[in-house]
C-alpha cells in the first residue's frame, strides 16, 4: 500500500508541475484537462498523504518509545501509537473506493424530467410536490435550477416538467433520484377521506456537449409554434415555443419557457443531446452486459424506487429499506439524508465488486 500510494503523490506532484509550466498553460484544451484531473485526484491524494502521515507517526513513535525508559512517555507514546493504528482501517476503505475509476458522467450537469403517471389529477399534484422538493434541495446544495419545459395540470402540480440543475458534480448526487416514485395519502380532490396511491417518474439524465453528441441538422425536423400560460404580451402572439424531433429516433423535445425562439431552440437541443447520450450509454451498458437495473444508482424509469407515505409519516427507499420522515422528505430537508444512505450503500457495493 505504501509504495502504490508514494507512487501516486509523485505522479501528483508532477501534474502540478506541468499546470504551472507556460506552454502547458497555453493550451487551453490540455490545461483544461490536465486541470480536471488534478482536481478529481486531489481528495485520493490528502487521504493517501494523512494514511502516509499516520504510519509515520506510528513508526517514529515505536523507535522513541524502544529509546526511552521513562513510564510517562512510554504511557504518551503508546497512546500516540493507538491513536493512529485506529485511523488506518477506515481510511484504507477510503482510499480503496478512490481508488476504483470515478463514473465520468458524475462531473456533468444533468437534464430532469418529471412526469405524472398513475394516479390522475393527484399523480400531477404529486409530480409537482416532487418539483417542489427538488427545487428546495438544490437551493440548500447552491446549485442552479432553470426550467426548461413545463405542462402544467389544471388541478395543481404538472402533467410533466423539465429543469437543467448546474453545479459541482451534479449528476454523482441526482442520478440516485432517477426511477419511480410513489405516494399514499389523502388527495384534496379526495372528499371522502380515502387513502389513493399515485405514482410519477423521474428521469436524471447526464447533460451531453456538443462533443459528446454529434447531431445532423438534416436529421431534425423543427416545428414552431404559439407558446401557452405566462410570459407577456408575446403568448399566443408569435411563434416562439419550438418543437424538435429527431426523425432517427423519433425523439421528440419542446420548450417554450423562454422568450424567444432562438432561446427555446437551445434548450430543445440540450435536451436532445442529453436523451440521445442517455440511448447512447444504455446501448453501450447492454453490449457490455451490465446490469442497468442494479439495486443502487441505477433506477429503472419501471420500477418504484420510493414510497411516500403521509398517514404513516415515512418515506421508504426501497432499494436499500431506508426509513425517513414525510414531512422531513418531502416538505423538509430530509432528501439529503436519503441520497447520502444511497450513496453509502453504492460505495460499499463499489468495495465489494473490487474485492
Amino acid at each position: 500500500m505504501r509504495d502504490k500510494l508514494e507512487k501516486l503523490i509523485a505522479a501528483y506532484e508532477e501534474l502540478e508541475k506541468k499546470l504551472s509550466d507556460p506552454s502547458v498553460a497555453s493550451d487551453i484544451k490540455e490545461f483544461t484537462r490536465l486541470n480536471k484531473e488534478y482536481a478529481h485526484q486531489s481528495e485520493l491524494i490528502a487521504k493517501a498523504r494523512e494514511y502516509l502521515g499516520a504510519l509515520d507517526d506510528i513508526e517514529a513513535a515505536k523507535e522513541m518509545l524502544r529509546e526511552t525508559s521513562d513510564a510517562d512517555e512510554k504511557e504518551l507514546l503508546q497512546a500516540d501509537i493507538s491513536e493512529n493504528e485506529d485511523k488506518l482501517p477506515a481510511l484504507e476503505e477510503e482510499i480503496k473506493f478512490l481508488l476504483i475509476p470515478g463514473d465520468p458522467m458524475d462531473e456533468k450537469n444533468t437534464i430532469v424530467e418529471i412526469r405524472s403517471a398513475a394516479g390522475g389529477d393527484e399523480a400531477a399534484i404529486f409530480a409537482g410536490d416532487l418539483f417542489k422538493m427538488y427545487q428546495r434541495f438544490i437551493e440548500s446544495k447552491g446549485w442552479k435550477m432553470e426550467v426548461l419545459d413545463s405542462s402544467p395540470s389544471d388541478a395543481g402540480g404538472f402533467k410533466s416538467i423539465e429543469f437543467k440543475v448546474s453545479g459541482d458534480k451534479v449528476y454523482s448526487v441526482m442520478k440516485y433520484e432517477s426511477g419511480v416514485h410513489r405516494v399514499q395519502r389523502v388527495p384534496k380532490t379526495e372528499s371522502q377521506g380515502r387513502i389513493q396511491t399515485s405514482t410519477a417518474t423521474v428521469a436524471v439524465l447526464p447533460e451531453a456537449d456538443e462533443i459528446d453528441i454529434h447531431i445532423e441538422q438534416s436529421d431534425l425536423r423543427i416545428d414552431t409554434y404559439c407558446a401557452s400560460g405566462p410570459g407577456g404580451q408575446c403568448v399566443n402572439t408569435t411563434y416562439s415555443a419550438v418543437r424538435i424531433t429527431h426523425l432517427p429516433t423519433n425523439t421528440v423535445v419542446q420548450s417554450q419557457e423562454q422568450r424567444s425562439q432562438i432561446q427555446n431552440r437551445e434548450v430543445c437541443m440540450q435536451m436532445l443531446r442529453a436523451r440521445l447520450y442517455e440511448m447512447e450509454l444504455e446501448k453501450q451498458q447492454a453490449e457490455l452486459g451490465a446490469e442497468r437495473q442494479s439495486q443502487i444508482g441505477h433506477g429503472n424509469r419501471s420500477e418504484k424506487i420510493r414510497t411516500y407515505n403521509q398517514p404513516q409519516d415515512r418515506v421508504t427507499d426501497h432499494r436499500i429499506g431506508f426509513n425517513s420522515t414525510y414531512n422531513g422528505v418531502l416538505l423538509g430537508d430530509q432528501l439529503a439524508t436519503v441520497i447520502d444512505a444511497l450513496a453509502a450503500a453504492d460505495r460499499a457495493e463499489k468495495l465489494a465488486q473490487a474485492v
